[in-house]
């Protein structure tokens, strides 16, 4: 399934705002203190989140699993603070963070960059939420990115992005215990980008993590 392009950022092309599947190598390249890199196959969801929980909205009927066991499921309770639907769900746990940090003009399309479940399984290291802003203000534009991270001890933070730009280098430091192989200090480099091509949308988001030394893990989704 192609993947449709949600932002505009970077392309004239139409967008249907439906729930979409992406495939694509994901890359992790670590450079000290000795190198080593690998690259595997992998896919993603991307969701219109405002747009899945409007019941008259085509999104909505998606064949997508939500909240149920599937060979491929989305779960709300897998992101943010885990509350459930009747909570607001995913959706309302973002937004709930968005105004606690000062963001109040992000009501337009929110994009999910996920994995999905498999057979009920789960394993997100990264989520991406791609936060625009109405339709009727600067053209639905990108206002924010919230990078959700997990590790492997169940543990979950948020970096928030605030007014980002596609291909721009954006900086937050680092305050979440990841990896057993790397102190909690440094910080990490986002950069983020979207073309048009051969009639699919091509996207890349990239995570490096620099200490006081300079870069040492390079990692990417594209």
């Amino acid at each position: 399934m192609n993947m449709a392009d949600p932002t505009h950022a970077m392309t004239n092309e139409p967008a249907p705002v439906l729930p979409q599947l992406g495939f694509g190598p994901v890359r992790h390249t670590r450079l000290r203190p000795v190198h080593n890199a690998f690259a595997y196959a992998g896919y993603f969801l991307l969701l219109p989140m405002r747009a899945m929980l409007d019941p008259t909205h085509p999104a909505s009927r998606t064949a997508l699993a939500r909240n149920r066991r599937a060979a491929l499921s989305f779960f709300d309770c897998d992101h943010g603070d885990g509350r459930g639907l009747e909570q607001g769900g995913a959706l309302g746990w973002l937004d709930d963070l968005l105004h606690s940090e000062g963001i109040h003009d992000a009501g337009g399309e929110v994009w999910l960059q996920c994995y999905p479940r498999v057979l009920g399984y789960t394993f997100k290291p990264v989520s991406f939420w791609f936060c625009h802003r109405r339709a009727d203000d600067e053209g639905g534009a990108l206002r924010a990115i919230v990078v959700e991270v997990n590790n492997t001890f169940g543990e979950r933070h948020c970096y928030l992005l605030d007014r980002p730009t596609y291909g721009a280098t954006l900086q937050a430091a680092k305050v979440f215990h990841v990896s057993p192989f790397l102190k909690v200090e440094g910080s990490y480099r986002f950069r983020f980008m979207r073309t048009w091509r051969t009639g699919q949308q091509r996207s890349v988001a990239r995570i490096d993590f620099h200490d006081g030394n300079g870069a040492v893990l390079q990692t990417s989704v594209s």
